[in-house]
């Protein structure tokens, strides 16, 4: 879920709600089919009325002549972010038992003309009036700039589906905060009992499709919960969900004045829950900073109201300081946002913020990297969308040093810098469902480091995310969709989709709904060519190739663990030991500290040769700007595997060829503080 804060800019005196609204909206015709017989595709029989899925053809199964999978992968979308915010902020249902003219219904609020639908003025501009009407006319909605109208209706996925889409992440979305300020609700705001109310939901929409087509098991709509099942489902021709999290407040760990509101214990729950729901990815954090993580801003008024946010529900503004390295965190701004500023204790004012790169001061917390390490141990993949700067890097500096594969950016927010450290752990990235152009241009951006990895690409649509999706190019605008046109796979032929009285064509209306995702992948065709839509279509595969290293990665043995170390000098200290020893003890809570001057030195004896390939150096707040590390057989000689003038601290991760060595040793050169050295944790590794 995400915020699209151009269709923000420019408005002024707006209420707090529609702010802190703003600020996290993050985010049928129709007849019975024929009988299906040897068409596996099609049902035995729809609701009746239902909407047409406009899609002839058989959809491919199998795999390819290398034996890999294919389809695209929609890694970021949100099917029942209606029953989110206390379920009145998204209008309408992806299926229900009653049919379409149930499922598709505006919100009672919003009728007779949409004077009350306050959300849709906020995020669509003008007076929010709009026809509520939905089956069988569907004059207003849904469309591309409504993002208070149900997008994800189940005939509208299976076109996509019948359109070559493989994969599909639905992201259980809430929020407590919009929850607790939207005007409408019918339902608590605890975040945890929406995402098990979702999860529950998406596994009856399974039973719901399934019924179609005679029984369990038979329908397209699977969720899976490994990569091999997956690759099973994607065989057969149907379509893999995956269930996801993106909340702000994940297991309850807020932070409130900087005092995390959860516990080890709570997150171990937590993820022990979300794992037995299905859950196989999540976020850490999304637009509050939280007890796990610190998270990358918004911008402008949209970013002064979030900041509003965060403070009345942490205690706490956004805390800056200027960014060391290329990445970079949104910049804030000093925009202003009254009518939410009025809602701040007498005497609080947004502070101001340099104009200069800006990066958030909080990054992974204690609990934070406990979560993260959490995940890793049950095979799950971290996404690193809506992390701060500092927060990414630490993961990635932390899957670096296991080896460890499970990486996403999903939507479009995270530095791209990051780019090349996702794709060489074995990560997968989606771009976010912009416009053709904007799409092509961004996708050939990063073409040259998916050839070098040998990897495919995904988007994510966001819908029910609110985060706005491609406005029509214009019933004139050159290379045009033209219908009916075929499927990239060839096997099918797309037409115009109908849903009741209404007929939608991507040329005049633009992405409206989740049916209009194959129009779209066309639109990229005709706009970028081939190439783009054939990285598109290896998508499946390079996210399921990155979902199974994520499971069936094992921890590699640190042969540091226990070994003998000694240094050039210890800190005293009349309170614990900073001896050698307690840098090799397995406990990232001790340390070894060398007196405070820059020619220091850690050794470590392995016992008996081995193959070293891989030090991991996890620093304490005084580290080495300039260090090498040193290897030798007999501890007389000593060979320089690696070196740099550069440390930033953190967790270091020096790879190079196999080497033979008893003997290891890190070479202090220069400090990078005033103090000595420090190392909490040293790994030394065979591979």
């Amino acid at each position: 879920m995400t915020s699209a804060g151009r269709l923000y800019r420019g408005r002024k005196n707006v209420t707090l709600a529609s702010l802190l609204l703003l600020v996290l909206a993050v985010a049928l015709g129709p007849t019975p089919s024929s009988a299906a017989g040897d068409d596996w595709w099609n049902p035995t029989a729809r609701p009746a009325p239902d909407s047409q899925v406009n899609v002839t053809g058989e959809p491919f199964t199998g795999t390819d002549a290398k034996g890999e999978v294919r389809g695209f992968v929609d890694a970021h979308d949100h099917i029942f972010s209606n029953e989110a915010f206390g379920g009145r902020l998204i209008c309408g249902k992806p299926f229900s038992e009653q049919g379409v003219a149930d499922a598709l219904k505006d919100c009672p609020e919003h009728y007779p003309d949409g004077s009350l639908a306050v959300f849709d003025f906020i995020t669509k501009g003008g007076d929010g009036k709009h026809d509520p009407v939905g089956w069988p006319t569907f004059k207003d909605w849904p469309a591309h700039d409504s993002l208070t109208h149900q997008q994800n209706y189940y005939a509208w996925v299976e076109r996509a589906w019948r359109g070559g889409q493989r994969v599909l992440v639905n992201d259980l979305v809430t929020n407590g905060v919009i929850c607790s300020v939207y005007f409408f609700k019918d339902r608590g705001c605890d975040e945890m009992t929406s995402i098990r109310l979702q999860a529950k939901l998406t596994y009856d929409m399974q039973s719901f499709v399934d019924k179609m087509y005679g029984g369990p098991g038979k329908g397209w709509f699977r969720i899976v919960t490994d990569s091999a099942q997956a690759r099973e489902v994607i065989e057969q021709g149907k379509l893999a969900v995956v269930l996801g999290v993106e909340t702000s407040e994940p297991f309850g760990c807020k932070q409130i004045l900087d005092i995390a509101q959860c516990s080890r214990a709570d997150i171990d729950k937590g993820l022990d829950e979300l794992y037995a729901l299905g859950v196989r990815s999540m976020f850490l954090c999304h637009k509050f900073d939280n007890a796990l993580c610190g998270v990358r801003f918004d911008s402008g008024a949209l970013g002064t109201a979030i900041n509003v946010g965060q403070f009345l529900s942490t205690g706490t503004f956004w805390k800056t300081e200027k960014c060391t390295g290329p990445q970079r965190d949104n910049p804030i701004g000093n925009a202003s946002a009254p009518e939410a500023e009025k809602r701040l204790p007498a005497g609080r004012e947004v502070p101001s913020y340099s104009a200069d790169p800006q990066c958030n001061v909080r990054g992974l917390t204690e609990l934070g990297e406990y979560a993260v390490r959490g995940m890793m141990r049950r095979g799950m993949m971290l996404e690193i969308d809506h992390m701060s700067v500092k927060a990414t890097g630490r993961v990635l500096d932390i899957f670096e040093a296991k080896s460890y594969p499970g990486v996403l950016s999903s939507h479009s927010w995270m530095d791209m810098d990051w780019t090349e450290r996702v794709y060489g752990l074995g990560g997968f990235i989606a771009q976010y469902m912009h416009g053709s152009e904007g799409f092509v241009s961004e996708a050939k951006r990063t073409d040259a480091l998916r050839d070098k990895y040998g990897v495919g690409y995904g988007y994510g649509t966001d819908m029910n995310g609110v985060g706005g999706w491609p406005a029509p190019r214009g019933a004139d605008a050159p290379d045009k969709v033209t219908y009916p046109f075929k499927s990239v796979d060839g096997g099918s032929v797309i037409d115009r989709q109908t849903t009741g009285e209404r007929t939608w064509n991507l040329n005049t209306d633009g992405a409206a709904h989740y049916g209009l995702v194959p129009d779209w992948i066309e639109d990229i065709r005709r706009v970028g060519g081939q190439d783009v839509v054939d990285d598109l279509f290896r998508g499946a595969e390079s996210y399921l190739d990155t979902w199974g290293a994520a499971e069936n990665h094992e921890a590699p043995g640190n042969l540091a663990n226990g070994s003998a170390a000694s240094a050039s000098s210890s800190e005293w200290s009349l309170f614990t030991s900073y001896k050698p020893q307690r840098a090799v003890d397995g406990d990232g809570g001790t340390r070894w500290a060398s007196d405070w001057s820059d020619d220091q030195w850690y050794q470590l004896d392995l016992g008996s040769p081995q193959l070293v390939k891989r030090v991991t150096l996890d620093w304490e707040r005084a580290y080495a700007k300039s260090y090498r590390i040193e290897l030798s057989t007999d501890g007389v000689n000593w060979r320089t595997a690696s070196s740099t003038t550069a440390g930033d601290g953190g967790l270091d991760t020096a790879r190079f060829a196999g080497t033979p060595a008893r003997y290891v040793r890190i070479q202090g050169l220069e400090r990078g503080t005033d103090w000595g050295y420090s190392l909490c944790e040293v790994g030394v590794h065979t591979g």
